[in-house]
């Protein structure tokens, strides 16, 4: 029995598996209707999601299984005071795979090692979203054809922004990466990510994003996150650092691909959505399949 916890915890031949696999799933839906047929899945989000939770329920259907779960912590037995491992314990008696989000880090890894079946990490805290990842990858992928070589831009919060963590840990694996760290001075990249992985990249880091925009072939745009801040006047002093605009777009390369994990708030503006350059909802289409994919990979159903 495997979990996924990290994007670490899949070597990079099984990401371009899962890739590959996710593509066909694309390409020919039909062929894998009834894959996980007979299978549950629970979605056990102790955290608000609506693309994440909606994808995950949505490529179970459209694989022939079927979902149990809850969409917040009020709904379950830990507004009762339950942890979180003897949850899992118990769904896992009902579920044959079990995605969870929770507002801590290291929650999927507890809860992991009480359950008796995968275990699949939808977010936690400011540390980690493996599927996400797996999402920007795939989209990466049909935009570019390849996951080494490119300029990447990192924009927003780099401090506490988990999916920026988990893309970084999964493209710095691909060769001939370099990376464009762009963000406010209170939510820089952190150290230890910085003295760790990045220890040999080529990476640097900048305040503009106008002075690095014609370089860069991916540029990622988070949002500044309010519920990662214990001090509501820095959230609001923040929120506003970066914003995505036409006017910001004009020196950039004309197949630059700009993703987003979303929500948006307003770091983008809603004018850029019709730039063809803006890939941030195909990224949510793309999670859905890779996700199927994943699902498959943790049941050992193999087509």
């Amino acid at each position: 029995m495997r979990h996924l916890l990290d994007i670490t915890d899949l070597s990079v031949s099984e990401i371009d598996a899962l890739l590959k696999k996710a593509e066909d799933i694309y390409k020919n839906p039909s062929a894998y209707r009834e894959s996980l047929k007979g299978k549950k899945l629970a979605t056990l989000f102790f955290e608000p999601s609506t693309r994440t939770r909606l994808s995950f329920e949505a490529a179970m259907w459209e694989l022939g299984g079927c979902v149990l779960g809850f969409s917040s912590a009020d709904c379950s037995s830990a507004a009762k005071g339950e942890s979180v491992m003897d949850t899992v314990k118990t769904v896992s008696f009902y579920a044959d795979i079990i995605a969870m989000r929770h507002p801590k880090e290291g929650a999927p890894q507890a809860a992991a090692a009480k359950s008796g079946v995968p275990v699949i990490n939808a977010g936690d805290g400011g540390h980690n979203h493996p599927t996400q990842t797996l999402a920007d990858l795939m989209t990466v992928k049909q935009e570019k054809g390849r996951l080494g070589g490119l300029t990447i831009g990192m924009c927003g919060d780099l401090k506490f922004g988990r999916t920026v963590h988990s893309l970084l840990h999964a493209m710095i694996r691909y060769p001939d990466n370099k990376f464009v760290f762009i963000s406010p001075e209170e939510l820089k990249i952190p150290e230890y990510l910085k003295q760790g992985i990045l220890k040999n990249a080529d990476f640097r880091e900048c305040k503009s994003m106008t002075e690095v925009m014609p370089e860069l072939d991916i540029l990622y745009m988070t949002r500044v996150q309010r519920e990662r801040f214990f001090n509501e006047a820095d959230y609001i002093r923040l929120k506003d650092s970066y914003v995505l605009t036409p006017e910001k777009l004009q020196t950039a390369k004309s197949d630059l691909s700009v993703l987003h994990p979303l929500p948006r708030v307003n770091e983008i503006s809603r004018v850029v959505d019709d730039d063809p350059r803006a890939c941030y909802f195909k990224q949510v289409e793309y999670g859905k399949y890779m996700r199927m994919a994943l699902m498959m990979k943790l049941l050992g159903v193999e087509k």
